[in-house]
């Protein structure tokens, strides 16, 4: 059986990459559609039309780059099988 610390941490682990998905969501929604409808007045950057350009090129570089942090600085290596776990209370017992 899982410790509470350990699904503490998995449940709070998931909720930050499930808001961070939606603000990628969000941030792609809104560049995707918000650069107008016709294609005669698109701006083009690097060759691409703005709106994909900042949509699909800068939110998935952006995003890449914000999750990298985020695991880097928030998330912690969690042993998965039960005899790690139960070492894991131990070591934390006698410390």
């Amino acid at each position: 059986m899982a410790s509470k610390k350990f699904l503490q941490t998995t449940k709070r682990e998931t909720m930050i990459i499930i808001a961070l998905y939606l603000l990628f969501f969000v941030w792609w929604y809104a560049t995707a559609y918000g650069f107008g409808d016709d294609p005669s007045q698109y701006d083009y950057i690097l060759g691409f039309p703005e709106w994909f350009f900042y949509s699909c090129i800068v939110g998935y570089v952006g995003i890449s780059f914000i999750l990298w942090i985020v695991i880097r600085l928030m998330f912690k290596d969690l042993p998965l099988d039960e005899e790690a776990r139960e070492a894991e209370k131990e070591e934390e017992k006698n410390v």
